[in-house]
C-alpha cells in the first residue's frame, strides 16, 4: 500500500507539472496490454526540447478460472531523449520497473506457467528504442522495445489455485523488459 501511495504521489506531481517545458503533456494507453485485459494507463510530459519523462502503470486483477491467474500490477517510469525533436520520430530511453505478480495455470507460455503458480514482485532497468508517429494534432502512435534486467523474489506453488509453499527462489532475467504499441492523445 505504501508503494500505491508513492506512485499515485508522483502521478500527481508530474500532473501538476504540465507547463514546466514546451507545450505538450500526453496520455496513453498500450494496445498490447489492452490485448490481454490488463488496464493500463501512461502520462508522457516534454521536460526540455529534447527529453520526455514517461510513467506507465497497468493492473490486471482478472482470474481467469480455477487454474489460471493473470494478475499483477507495475509501474515503469522512462527517461526518452529524443533524436530530432520530442513527441516525434526515433528516441532512446532509460526505464525501470516495479512489479507485484500472481501468475500460473498459463498454457501457451510454458509448462513452468502451466504447471505452477508464481506469487512474487520484480524490479529492474533498461534501455529502450522507440518511433512515434503523427497522426494529427492531438494524436500519435508509438513503437517501443526494451532490453535489461529484472530481479525476481517469488513464491512457488505446485498448482494455481493451492495454497502450499513449494519454495521460495530468486533469479535474474535479462531480456526485453518493455514492449510497447501505444495510442497516445496530447493535452496542450
Amino acid at each position: 500500500m505504501k508503494c500505491m501511495k508513492k506512485v499515485l504521489f508522483l502521478f500527481l506531481l508530474l500532473a501538476g507539472m504540465t507547463n514546466v517545458y514546451g507545450q505538450k503533456f500526453a496520455v496513453k494507453s498500450n494496445l498490447l496490454y489492452d490485448a490481454t485485459a490488463t488496464i493500463n494507463l501512461g502520462v508522457e510530459m516534454g521536460l526540455s526540447k529534447k527529453w520526455t519523462l514517461d510513467l506507465s502503470g497497468n493492473y490486471n486483477g482478472w482470474k481467469f478460472g480455477d487454474d489460471m491467474r493473470w494478475k499483477h500490477w507495475m509501474v515503469q517510469p522512462e527517461a526518452r531523449y529524443w533524436l530530432c525533436e520530442k513527441f516525434n520520430g526515433h528516441f532512446l530511453g532509460v526505464h525501470a520497473h516495479y512489479a507485484d505478480y500472481n501468475v500460473g495455470g498459463i498454457k501457451f507460455l510454458s509448462k513452468n506457467m502451466e504447471n505452477y503458480r508464481y506469487q512474487g514482485n520484480l524490479y529492474g532497468a533498461g534501455l529502450s528504442y522507440g518511433y512515434q508517429w503523427l497522426l494529427s494534432n492531438r494524436w500519435s502512435m508509438e513503437a517501443v522495445i526494451g532490453i535489461g534486467w529484472a530481479h525476481l523474489d517469488y513464491d512457488k506453488y505446485p498448482c494455481a489455485s493451492c495454497g502450499t509453499v513449494q519454495k521460495s527462489e530468486t533469479k535474474d532475467y535479462f531480456g526485453v523488459t518493455k514492449a510497447a504499441l501505444s495510442i497516445i492523445y496530447f493535452i496542450k
